[in-house]
């Protein structure tokens, strides 16, 4: 018999700040996290986005000890933290008798960027005996899944997803499938990331996917404006505490909502463009919906992949439209990237968390800066404003490089 999967905890690090409630608050207020590059002096260095998601005020110490957060580069650091605010949101206590039910999946689309970056200037300047004995374990990107099951004594399911911007929710609905077949009680999961850095920003530059928008940083994110010009670039982590509704209720826990399925796909298409008409997504969303057991007018929001780039933003609309038919103009969707920029592999963690809270508040997080709407994305995107609403079923969904495509189905827990 499969286990019904509900969301107990939440953690969240994002450029709107670091802490569930400030994020969750700052986001239905429509404040953007999107200012200047501070971590590097991006307009000296000839790059020509200069603006980026920022995490503004993550203190390590309030969650790592010292020696510990030198091991660690930034990305860990998010991740780490995301959890511990996860597992103390949800109560949930890991001890010698549920240890070995109790796993971790935290994933990152790139990992430690910025510690390869220190790291090869350090060895150009000085040689081999700059590079810290650390460096592998302090950028590779299971660390996460590590460090967080070292520090909780978690001994169950141990992985990480990397699967570009897909990798939160890959890393959620895999969780969800461990847990519904009965392989753990519980799953840390999501996704984080941290590669705002010369290389990170000078390689998407490259591919001329970043907004240049740069006098205007907090309106540069514009999902399903005609005058979008590309992706900003954020950073941070979202951590969910997923386990069994049995697991949940017999220990008292509160619950934000049900996870109730899972889609994934492939497009087999290009490298960084969508399929055509967003084919791939759209079967990425039909699978989540035929495993959740829900009728496509059930869904009453799309916490959209929603990027701000002028062919995604389409081929997501041509997929909704084609998975939802009418119903698509009845739905509400939105997209938090308008305010958080694109963080990459955290995207799926931080948006599915945003989703839980949309279902479990019953308001709908608006799309800032959506003041003149491309006539080709012509669905509900809940402009401006938030919107309180009663959410029965929620989708979000998580597109990435590679033409990989994830899906999640949260419902209202009853």
């Amino acid at each position: 018999m499969q286990q019904r999967v509900v969301v107990t905890g939440i953690g969240l690090v994002t450029p709107l700040g670091t802490g569930t409630d400030l994020s969750w608050n700052n986001l239905v207020a429509g404040r953007s996290g999107i200012r200047r590059i501070t971590r590097f002096d991006a307009e000296a260095a000839g790059m020509p986005c200069t603006i980026a998601g920022e995490v503004q005020d993550f203190q390590v110490e309030d969650y790592i000890n010292r020696k510990d957060a030198r091991k660690m580069d930034v990305f860990i650091q998010y991740g780490v933290a995301a959890a511990d605010m996860a597992l103390a949101q949800s109560g949930l206590e890991i001890h010698e008798d549920n240890a070995e039910r109790v796993g971790v999946i935290i994933g990152s689309g790139i990992g430690g960027l910025p510690m390869i970056e220190r790291t090869m200037r350090a060895y150009e300047a000085a040689g081999r005996k700059k590079i810290s004995p650390f460096f592998i374990p302090q950028t590779i990107i299971n660390m996460i899944s590590g460090w967080v099951s070292m520090r909780t004594g978690a001994k169950g399911p141990n992985s990480a997803t990397v699967t570009a911007c897909a990798t939160g929710t890959h890393a959620i609905g895999d969780a969800f499938s461990i847990i519904a077949r009965g392989d753990a009680d519980a799953m840390i999961a999501g996704g984080s990331e941290a590669c705002i850095c010369e290389l990170g920003i000078g390689g998407f530059c490259a591919s001329k996917a970043l907004s240049t928008r740069n006098d205007e940083p907090e309106r540069a994110s514009r999902p399903w404006d005609v005058d979008r010009d590309g992706f900003v670039m954020g950073e941070g982590a979202g951590v969910l505490v997923l386990e069994s509704l049995e697991s949940a209720k017999a220990r008292g826990a509160e619950i934000l909502a049900e996870i109730i399925g899972y889609g994934m796909s492939g497009d087999a298409y290009h490298m960084t463009a969508p399929a055509p008409g967003g084919e791939g997504g759209a079967r990425c969303m039909r699978m989540a919906l035929e495993r959740a057991c829900i009728a496509p007018d059930e869904v009453d929001y799309i916490n959209a992949h929603g990027t701000s780039t002028p062919a995604g933003d389409k081929a997501e609309t041509e997929g909704i439209k084609a998975v939802f038919g009418d119903h698509a103009y009845k739905l509400m969707v939105s997209s938090s990237k308008s305010m958080t920029g694109h963080l990459l592999g955290a995207a799926g963690g931080i948006e599915a968390a945003f989703s839980v809270l949309a279902v479990h508040h019953g308001v709908v997080p608006p799309t800032i800066n959506l003041d003149n709407q491309d006539p080709e994305c012509d669905l509900d995107y809940v402009p401006h404003t938030a919107r309180e609403h009663p959410i029965r079923v929620a989708i979000s969904n998580s597109f990435g490089f590679g033409g990989t495509n994830a899906s999640v189905v949260i419902r209202k827990f009853s």
